[in-house]
């Protein structure tokens, strides 16, 4: 694979590649394909859905080799995965879908009906009226109990988000096992597959104070005074950042300075590390090398304004 980038004037840059122009593509194609219409579901619960021409173009053989090019060489997984559909993949028996994970408003009516039939009689009307769709799932049936509503919700749910993608997630399966990530997924379930599912849980002010070494000028110069207190306002501007909804998030301050807005399950090669700049206002960064370069400023509000001015108006590589 071969890969230019280009500034606004369509000039490509020339540059050696050490890793950090690596993980920024890679951060942008995983941001790129949870949109494509080969996934169904909502945020953070993406599964597959059958596409024919998409089917014909390869694309989800396409996606799995994606996927499993970008954690193999370093950079991030996609975070976006249904649970449901990783633990199928890794055969494992879960399923735990519920009918918010459809997203096609007129079956998830129906699902509703059925799942909310007060009477025998009425989930019996439902599945009637209904025929033709349970049939298609294969589970249409003469419910004998209110009770079978469940069952019925359930078994079709595993059909539109599983069996009916066989063919799909076969191929999908196919890209992963690129560089044996299937194998290694399948082998490391639990470790790997909250990388490849939506996590809940929020990066912290202490993950990226902990990430970060930090180099600092000889103890007991005037410079290294200085760093100390630099570091001060670091902790403070990530509290910050942390706390606020709003301006330079902590994903974007990690994607700042190693290309990436989240940890990737390969680690984070070479260790990130803070250096300081004392002939700039604002905050540079080398991405090859995970390094950011803080500014060395005369107050927490002028080291504030500074480094959300450099992040803000850094990124590049087709990121608006």
């Amino acid at each position: 694979m071969v890969v230019k980038f280009t500034d606004d004037a369509g000039c490509s840059e020339e540059a050696v590649d050490t890793g950090g122009p690596k993980r920024e593509f890679l951060t942008l194609l995983m941001d790129h394909l949870k949109d494509r219409h080969i996934f169904d579901g909502p945020s953070g619960r993406k599964y597959l859905t059958c596409d024919m021409t998409a089917a014909r173009e390869e694309e989800y053989y396409l996606a799995g080799r994606m996927i499993a090019v970008s954690v193999v060489h370093g950079g991030p997984a996609p975070r976006f995965l249904s649970r449901d559909l990783i633990d199928h993949i890794c055969n494992k028996p879960d399923f735990n879908a519920t009918i918010t994970d459809i997203t096609n408003n007129e079956i998830r009516k129906v699902l509703y009906e059925v799942e909310n039939a007060e009477s025998l009689d009425a989930l019996r009307t439902v599945m009637i009226r209904n025929s033709a769709m349970f049939q298609t799932a294969g589970c249409l049936r003469y419910a004998q109990t209110v009770e079978d509503r469940k069952t019925i919700v359930r078994d079709y749910l595993r059909w539109y988000i599983i069996f009916r993608n066989h063919f799909q997630i076969q191929r999908f399966k196919d890209g992963l096992a690129t560089l044996n990530l299937l194998n290694a997924l399948q082998q490391h379930t639990s470790v790997l597959a909250d990388y490849m599912c939506y996590s809940g849980k929020k990066m912290t002010a202490a993950d990226i104070e902990n990430l970060f070494g930090v180099e600092f000028s000889l103890a007991g110069s005037n410079r290294r005074r200085d760093e100390s207190r630099i570091m001060g306002y670091w902790a403070d501007y990530l509290m910050d950042c942390e706390e606020k909804n709003e301006g330079v998030s902590l994903e974007d301050i990690l994607m700042f300075a190693t290309g990436l807005r989240a940890l990737p399950p390969a680690g984070m090669q070479p260790r990130p590390s803070i250096d300081f700049i004392y002939n700039s206002t604002f905050p540079l960064s080398n991405t090859c090398g995970n390094v950011i370069r803080l500014p060395v400023s005369g107050s927490y509000e002028q080291f504030k304004t500074s480094m959300d001015f450099g992040i803000q108006n850094s990124p590049g590589f087709g990121q608006p």
